[in-house]
């Protein structure tokens, strides 16, 4: 009973803070998992040892990535500050360190067959949507008529952190959307879903791409998050200047974007340099 309300007023406090759903409801779930963890103890009086204590518990009993643990420390931080109204002290956590993974990202040619293939405009206008806007899938969900501009060519979104940002509206998606426009004729959300006016689901956009990919026989992992992986990279590799991308991405810090540099396609060097004396 304690637990749920604590975590009933934790989320109040972080809607008045104006933290996204998303955050919102991770931050919940973690929160939950930290008061079940100290049910016998006073969460007020918890000092550095027992944060430790269950950090260690997530790690070795849940088995929690870093980034798990990264996302339970933040979550905490705001639980002391917002809800219990404690100064948030434990700044030295020893947090994991994130293994760094480069994303997955696929070939213009690979785009184009994933488009190709599918016959249905709704999904079509999905798929070319996601690659050439490199918006994120709830990014996507969340799109609505007003946010397209066709005489500035470009789409308003809804990022994290509910703040907005620009970015590029393509002529072949115009022309792709226009055409799923003509047949469906969507109200409120650009894709609805089943029921009238509610929001196409992002299991059901997992499923249609999954099929897409199979069918049009691309052999690597492609998620729908690989759109805006290879959004980007075949930017950078079209000679874009990486600010621009950033903010097209809609990135706090041009450090994220960076790690596209290191996804762009090697130049053609020709015959191999070693090829002459092996």
């Amino acid at each position: 009973m304690k637990t749920d309300f604590l975590v009933k007023q934790f989320e109040k406090d972080m809607i008045v803070k104006n933290l996204s759903p998303r955050t919102i409801s991770t931050y919940s779930s973690r929160i939950r998992l930290f008061l079940e963890y100290f049910s016998k103890k006073d969460v007020h009086k918890l000092n550095y040892e027992d944060i430790k204590g269950h950090l260690y518990y997530l790690i070795k009993e849940r088995n929690n990535k870093a980034s798990s643990i990264k996302t339970s420390i933040g979550a905490m931080k705001n639980f002391y500050t917002l809800t219990l109204n404690i100064r948030w002290m434990y700044k030295n956590l020893p947090v994991p360190k994130l293994q760094e993974r480069l994303p997955v990202v696929i070939s213009k040619e690979a785009v184009c067959r994933i488009i190709d293939v599918t016959n249905n405009i709704k999904h079509k206008a999905i798929f070319i949507l996601l690659y050439t806007s490199g918006v994120r899938i709830s990014e996507l969900l969340d799109l609505k008529l007003q946010d397209f501009d066709s005489q500035r060519m470009q789409i308003r979104v809804l990022g994290k952190g509910d703040k907005y940002r620009y970015t590029i509206l393509s002529e072949r998606c115009l022309e792709v959307l226009r055409a799923y426009w003509k047949e469906y004729k969507p109200t409120n959300y650009l894709f609805n879903g089943l029921k009238n006016g509610k929001k196409y689901s992002q299991s059901s956009v997992r499923k249609i791409l999954e099929k897409a990919v199979e069918k049009a026989g691309v052999k690597q992992k492609v998620i729908v998050h690989t759109m805006r992986h290879s959004f980007a990279t075949h930017l950078l590799e079209s000679g874009v200047n990486i600010v621009i991308v950033k903010n097209l991405l809609g990135h706090t810090s041009l450090k994220t974007t960076m790690r596209y540099i290191h996804l762009q396609k090697q130049p053609d060097l020709g015959k191999h340099p070693f090829d002459s004396f092996l």
